[in-house]
């Protein structure tokens, strides 16, 4: 490196030796790539499947994109057929202008089913470009007829409400099977049966591929029928819904499509002017939205928990000048209204007729009534449809409100294009996340990022910004990073992104700051403890890179002061202990929460001075 000489102090003054020791070091590295030495492995098993190849690709580039199933089926195929991504693309544009908003992965499993009758991609591995052509052309128009029935026939004609996406694959593999069309009005209201249920009871939630699977060859054997025998046996031979089902806390959960079908399909009215909430009364500018029966300041005054407040029981769908008109009347004020001047119209919105019920004191007997009204309501629809007695009814579409004009969605929206802006995935709002061995629904995601916040680096990631309205527990032990505040996830994203600038606090402030603190001034000492830790779990994971599994699981078995006290009675220091000394990050272990004088009386002065001990003994002093 001897041209560095001209650099020297002599040749040239302005340069002094801490500058020349930065231009070396600069140098030197540059220099260093010529000398990496890259490691190069080629897998030649033709043995190996798609899922396969697809684990040791994200395994070898744990550090960049992931890569999905379909993405290498993909590749694999436009290797025969270029045009092929072309091909999916147009047909994905044409729904997504509908209001459908489907993935490529979702097309092309779709496309599968119908080419193949088989769940898993390495079938197309089979299928040659000309196959796969007419499987494309069949697909579509399969879907085409499956929405348009779900649309005219339920009032599901747009994303937020469309049930269970990856039931359309097995509507398709049965279509296919049938000659690409439903035999009669009777035969397609019950595979519309079929799919409601199969959505309420997340069928193809968890294992999907295998579900799939076998309705796939269910179809094949005994069509329909055989699909609904298929629900019936994973549901102990009935499918029936009760009122005890009929639960959520937003239009993100299972049982909202179902509150919208039976408000399009049954004749609900409006409660202003009494009309059918159909297209042809509403007219072309009108839109729906969701009202309040109980409006949310009123229940927040009287002391009810938010995952009350946002009770499905309490949504009622009606025209959004109607519900501007309403938002902020008590209901028994307005519903005795109503009732006076509209006979008939409370019972078509399956809404309690007994005033007693129409006051706040009594708010939780009228969820209760309300959803008894709505379960009868959905059961006897449903049956009509298997039975082939459903009304005849032909349902145009209707605009529903756009949820930006929410200034708490508005929000959140703005964060999440800030971020997608500096190269995070878009996640999904207000997504159901279910448990992949039950299939129970625990919670309901204002937003979910369910690969990361970038595909295959990190877990999977919700937002949720109320912690009663979810089993946060369940989540952290299947291994979510839960955010309970906007501000909170922000940070997360810039800490782990060495080339994210930090996004301004004040633009993205959390949807209710006020009722936030007072949340937290009223909070239980216990919950903000277990908050603490959590934080520390997804803080220890993005800052260091180091998963304590054990730990997240104790702390969800046990919960996070009986696991503390646990790991204080030991004599051992915990291997997560070591390891974040290691990291020189004691800051997060389970001892400084314990220290934290917010949390003194959880704990016993030894318990207290058992953690203090241990800390101070590698240097830590909080």
């Amino acid at each position: 490196m001897a041209y560095l000489r001209r650099f020297s102090p002599d040749t040239h003054p302005e340069v002094d030796d801490v500058q020349l020791d930065v231009y070396l070091d600069r140098l030197n590295k540059v220099r260093q790539i010529t000398r990496l030495s890259l490691n190069e492995e080629k897998i030649t098993d033709s043995g190996r499947t798609v899922d396969d190849v697809v684990e040791i690709f994200n395994r070898v580039n744990s550090g960049g994109t992931k890569l999905s199933k379909g993405d290498l089926a993909l590749a694999s195929l436009c290797a025969r057929r270029p045009e092929a991504r072309q091909e999916l693309r147009k047909n994905l544009d044409r729904w997504n202008q509908l209001g459908y908003g489907f993935s490529l992965d979702w097309l092309l499993r779709n496309v599968t089913a119908v080419a193949t009758g088989r769940s898993v991609f390495n079938a197309l591995g089979k299928v040659t470009p000309e196959e796969f052509e007419r499987a494309l052309w069949s697909a579509a128009s399969h879907i085409d007829t499956f929405l348009d029935a779900v649309s005219t026939r339920l009032g599901l004609d747009h994303a937020q409400v469309l049930m269970a996406p990856a039931s359309l694959h097995v509507a398709s593999r049965l279509l296919e099977l049938n000659g690409g069309r439903f035999d009669n009005d009777a035969h397609r209201d019950r595979v519309l049966y079929w799919y409601v249920h199969a959505a309420l009871w997340g069928r193809y939630t968890g294992s999907a591929e295998t579900a799939l699977q076998q309705d796939y060859e269910a179809a094949a054997r005994g069509g329909v029928d055989a699909l609904i025998k298929n629900l019936e046996r994973t549901r102990g031979g009935k499918l029936t819904i009760r009122p005890d089902d009929f639960t959520g806390a937003n239009r993100g959960a299972r049982f909202y499509p179902l509150l919208y079908t039976l408000t399009r399909a049954c004749g609900a009215r409006d409660l202003s002017s009494g009309l059918e909430l159909r297209a042809e009364n509403l007219g072309q500018q009108a839109a729906l939205d969701i009202h309040r029966l109980f409006p949310n300041e009123e229940l927040r005054k009287a002391g009810y928990e938010r995952g009350h407040i946002q009770h499905l029981a309490n949504f009622c769908i009606l025209p959004a000048n109607t519900v501007d008109l309403l938002k902020k009347r008590a209901p028994a004020d307005y519903l005795a209204e109503v009732e006076r001047d509209q006979p008939g119209v409370l019972e078509s919105q399956w809404i309690p007729v007994d005033p007693k019920l129409w006051r706040v004191e009594n708010y939780l007997e009228f969820l209760q009534a309300r959803r008894e009204l709505v379960t009868a309501a959905a059961q006897k629809f449903l049956e009509s449809l298997l039975s082939g007695a459903a009304p005849s009814k032909n349902l145009k579409p209707i605009r529903v409100r756009d949820e930006s004009e929410n200034p708490a969605v508005a929000r959140l929206r703005a964060a999440v294009e800030e971020l997608v802006d500096r190269g995070f995935v878009r996640p999904k709002f207000e997504v159901e996340v279910t448990d992949p061995r039950t299939r129970r629904e625990l919670v309901v995601a204002d937003a979910l990022w369910p690969e990361g916040l970038q595909p295959g680096i990190g877990d999977p990631v919700v937002l949720i910004h109320d912690s009663n309205d979810g089993d946060l527990t369940r989540l952290t032990v299947l291994g979510y990073q839960v955010f309970t505040s906007l501000d909170e996830l922000v940070a997360y994203a810039n800490r782990g992104s060495e080339t994210i600038e930090e996004l301004p606090e004040t633009d993205y402030a959390d949807p209710e700051p006020v009722e936030a603190v007072v949340a937290v001034a009223a909070a239980d000492i216990t919950a903000e403890f277990t908050k603490t830790v959590n934080e520390a779990i997804a803080r220890a994971v993005s800052e260091t890179g180091y998963r304590p599994g054990q730990f997240r699981r104790m702390v969800a078995e046990m919960g996070a002061v009986a696991t503390a006290r646990k790991l204080l009675a030991t004599k051992q220091l915990s291997e997560g202990f070591s390891t974040l000394w290691e990291f020189e990050r004691l800051d997060l272990t389970v001892e400084a929460a314990v220290i934290d004088e917010r949390f003194a009386e959880l704990f016993t002065d030894q318990e207290r001075e058992t953690a203090r001990f241990r800390l101070e003994q590698f240097g830590f002093r909080g």
